[in-house]
């Protein structure tokens, strides 16, 4: 979704004023039809070989977002029990859908494999066990650890050597006992490098990695190289060049099937890339505060529906919608938790009064995701606009929602 600093803000025709009079403040707002154009941009940079998407849902579970993937096309990543339920309650059949765990009770991987999905092992004891359990009766992917650095923030880096994810590249030789001692059916190997890669270069280390360890496993059918590609946060911000990466891995790809000796299907597992720019948080600035050392503007949310700055120190663009030509002023943008809570320090934004609303840019990737009840705040609605339609897909949560599973004695 873009919204440009104009007079007049819309999202397929529908005036953001309207969405909070409709369905209330604060509202997290998603545009189906930037999520089409993701999905789009990926599959077109990788047009000339066999790819296939997988949506790491964990950036966005809400049932209405996954059946909109689910009708382009793009299957399912989950990292759990429940997301795997959430993803076969919005239709994907099991088979769709890859199971990611990060060192879970084995039992949990019984029960995605039990379902019908697919599972990648990250560690040698989950191997073994998966090898004592099934033998060569279900496969799996392998997810390894190609000790590479990259991506925006330490804290989203997933392929470094003092990461916990994966098997390290360097145990492929304890991998290979495991897998030949049980006869293990492995039909892929996996690795994800972290979030926010600009440059092309890290993407096309790995996989070079990958395909070299590749050539151990004679009867793969997938080679899953992650996400991570980086979605533009600031005004002009650089992301990455997926036409260039497409060329680029699509060469390399090509040249390692025909020395594998046939052709595999190669696995994107985009999350916020997906989502990311669709959606934004509409808040309502309720005091500004003018002080000696800083202009404060507070609203009506927090580090409870949008923790991404405070843990993060993510950069969310932030649009003044209801006075967009003011007279440009600087506040730091703070929520109404009794906590440090900040969206932003020292950001110009047109003269904020109380009552405006604002909106948070970049928000459809890990906003209700990671949000919480925290100081018994109630989550917000969310709202799906699709073919200049808004519809409410999920509703403003109230205080009999954050009793409901408290038992009094």
């Amino acid at each position: 979704m873009q919204l440009s600093e104009q007079n007049t803000y819309n999202i397929q025709g529908i005036d953001p004023h309207q969405l909070i009079e409709d369905f209330g403040s604060p509202l997290y707002v998603y545009d189906g039809s930037t999520i089409k154009r993701k999905v789009s941009e990926l599959q077109h940079a990788f047009a000339g070989i066999n790819m296939k998407i997988k949506y790491a849902c964990k950036a966005n579970t809400n049932l209405s977002i996954l059946r909109l993937m689910r009708e382009i096309g793009v299957e399912l990543d989950v990292v759990s029990p429940g997301e795997l339920e959430i993803g076969m309650l919005a239709g994907y059949a099991a088979n769709q859908i890859t199971f990611t765990p990060s060192g879970v009770p084995f039992e949990e991987v019984k029960t995605a494999v039990d379902a019908g999905a697919i599972v990648n092992i990250d560690s040698i004891p989950l191997l073994k066990w998966f090898g004592q359990t099934y033998g060569n009766t279900k496969p799996c992917l392998i997810r390894i650890k190609p000790n590479v650095a990259a991506g925006g923030n330490i804290k989203i880096m997933t392929a470094h050597a003092d990461s916990k994810f994966g098997i390290s590249v360097l145990l492929l030789d304890q991998i290979l006992d495991v897998v030949k001692k049980y006869d293990i059916k492995i039909v892929g190997l996996h690795q994800h490098t972290g979030s926010d890669i600009k440059d092309a270069e890290p993407f096309l280390q790995v996989a070079d990695i990958l395909f070299e360890a590749a050539k151990h496993f004679p009867d793969l059918e997938i080679i899953d190289l992650g996400g991570g590609f980086k979605v533009s946060y600031l005004p002009g911000d650089a992301i990455t060049d997926m036409d260039l990466l497409g060329r680029k891995i699509t060469e390399r790809f090509k040249k390692f099937c025909s020395e594998y000796g046939r052709e595999l299907q190669l696995w994107f597992e985009p999350g916020k890339f997906l989502v990311s720019e669709s959606g934004f948080l509409i808040v309502n600035a309720t005091v500004v505060k003018e002080d000696p050392a800083r202009n404060f503007v507070h609203v009506n949310s927090g580090l409870n529906h949008l923790i991404r700055p405070m843990m993060y120190g993510s950069y969310h663009h932030i649009l003044n919608l209801t006075n967009p030509g003011g007279e440009p002023k600087v506040y730091n943008v703070v929520g109404y938790i009794c906590e440090t809570d900040t969206f932003a320090t020292d950001r110009t934004l047109p003269e904020v009064s109380p009552g405006d609303a604002l909106a948070f840019l970049n928000a459809g990737a890990y906003g209700l995701t990671m949000s919480s009840n925290y100081n018994a705040r109630m989550r917000p609605a969310e709202v799906l606009i699709d073919n200049g339609a808004a519809k409410l897909i999920r509703r403003r949560e109230t205080i009999d929602d954050l009793l409901l599973t408290q038992i009094e004695i």
